[in-house]
């Protein structure tokens, strides 16, 4: 069984993308320890408050019934750092595993069952997540910007093309049920934004590039409590940061990216003092590419820098002739 297992962890965090290895190591623990069911759930900021959201979910009769214990409990529970005993759903026990990240508790795994986990068990799952919180770590290390730790250049292009699927994959699901005479459920787009530190040059010309840095740390902090947590944040490089916004209205869209704007011209920076940042963004096509959703988006901040700096532009609202009309259908062959 060991060998077995020790193949098993090496199979699972062969894995690059966390929602895969998320999956391999829930299915791998099925398979092991064989209880009724295990969840997965990640902790995300959301707007400064600790969020839970469920990842994974897997039962060994393949249920998809839900966790039913309250947010209360799991910041009683786990929050904490320990392994915790509980009631779960169904008269089942729950066992909740603490997932370690570089900061606290970054996740917890649920293990119900009908019996309560051997004390064997329960250190061959820790050791488990030991390994895999190893990994992460490495992941982390190879997709976090040094210097803000927000993501870098390398994980956005990941994430834009799992966004990118996700939107097919939604588009085709309502066009079935419009085939079978349903009613699809209204989907809210998904927007990348472009920022850009207003006269950043300046700022390292006058003040030294350590002042610089400074401002960067900075606006990736208030960037961090500008936006909720399931938004991404990405250092682009240089001065430039990208925020991906899944599932918001227009109108929703710009008033997080107007508060960020606010937020950051009313911050009194160390030594430097006022700084602003002009920003440009577009909607997000399922057709698109990386290269042509920026080139939209990079339009728009142009325009914002040259309507005065510090304002937020949306690429569909330039004036004509502003952007190419083959970048809006997200289309454009190029080659």
């Amino acid at each position: 069984m060991q060998h077995s297992l020790l193949n098993g962890v090496a199979a699972a965090t062969a894995h690059r993308d966390r929602d895969e290895l998320d999956r391999a190591v829930v299915a791998l623990l099925l398979q092991f320890i064989e209880p009724q069911a295990i969840t997965l759930l990640r902790v995300v900021a959301d707007e400064l408050v600790p969020r839970i959201e469920e990842r994974v979910r897997m039962s060994r009769d393949g249920s998809p019934a839900p966790q039913q214990i309250g947010m209360a409990a799991w910041r009683q529970y786990a929050l904490g750092g320990d392994v915790v005993h509980c009631e779960g759903t169904g008269g089942l026990l729950a066992t909740i595993f603490p997932i370690q990240g570089a900061s606290g508790v970054a996740g917890m795994l649920v293990i119900e069952n009908a019996t309560p986990l051997p004390d064997r068990t329960t250190e061959l799952v820790r050791g488990v997540l030991r390994i895999v919180r190893n990994h992460l770590a490495l992941l982390d290390y190879g997709e976090q910007d040094s210097l803000t730790g927000l993501l870098n250049r390398k994980r956005f292009d990941g994430h834009f093309e799992k966004l990118r699927q996700r939107m097919s994959t939604a588009q085709g699901s309502d066009a079935a049920t419009l085939l079978a005479g349903g009613d699809p459920q209204p989907q809210e787009p998904s927007w990348l934004a472009l920022i850009d530190i207003d006269n950043f040059k300046s700022i390292n010309d006058g003040f030294g590039h350590l002042f610089g840095d400074e401002v960067l740390l900075l606006i990736s902090q208030l960037m961090r409590r500008s936006f909720h947590g399931a938004d991404q944040l990405f250092r682009f490089g240089g001065e430039e940061f990208i925020v991906i916004l899944e599932h918001a209205s227009e109108a929703g869209a710009l008033l997080a990216l107007e508060r960020l704007r606010t937020a950051i011209a009313k911050y009194p920076f160390p030594q430097v003092g006022s700084v602003t940042v002009s920003i440009g963004y577009t909607r997000i096509n399922s057709q698109d590419i990386p290269t042509l959703c920026l080139a939209r988006a990079d339009a728009a901040l142009y325009y914002a820098k040259g309507q005065g700096r510090n304002n937020v532009r949306n690429s569909e609202e330039l004036p004509v002739g502003e952007l190419n009309a083959d970048f809006k259908c997200g289309s454009v062959d190029l080659f």
